[in-house]
């Protein structure tokens, strides 16, 4: 008997590749507060609290990716798609998390001047 489909498990150096090379929508659906404090360039945010895969925004010929601090709300948000019928199945393994770990870029808040900090 077959399981359901599997969650596709996207590498930081494959979803940064895609991302620079605009192949890919990347959403996050950490809680906005999490968003605002810390991001990954080009996310959008659509929390998981209130994720409705209906109300997500048209990728055209880019491939969706789903994004969380973790990769555990990602991946939960990936079976709402699925239960949704929709076609998207690809996360960031380990979240933001992963990719800060990899060395790669985040949105951030300067706490002191309140200035956001882009590296791009």
């Amino acid at each position: 008997m077959f399981g359901a489909p599997k969650t596709k498990d996207l590498t930081p150096q494959q979803v940064r590749a895609l991302l620079d090379a605009h192949e890919i929508l990347l959403i996050d659906v950490r809680e906005p507060a999490e968003f605002a404090a810390e991001r990954i360039h080009g996310a959008l945010n659509f929390p998981l609290s209130t994720f409705d895969p209906d109300a997500l925004p048209q990728a055209g010929d880019r491939l969706m990716v789903l994004q969380c601090g973790s990769g555990k709300r990602s991946a939960m948000a990936v079976e709402q798609c699925r239960k949704a019928r929709h076609t998207i199945d690809s996360h960031l393994a380990g979240g933001i998390m992963a990719w800060k770990a990899s060395g790669l870029p985040t949105v951030t808040i300067d706490s002191a001047t309140g200035s956001v900090r882009d590296p791009g």
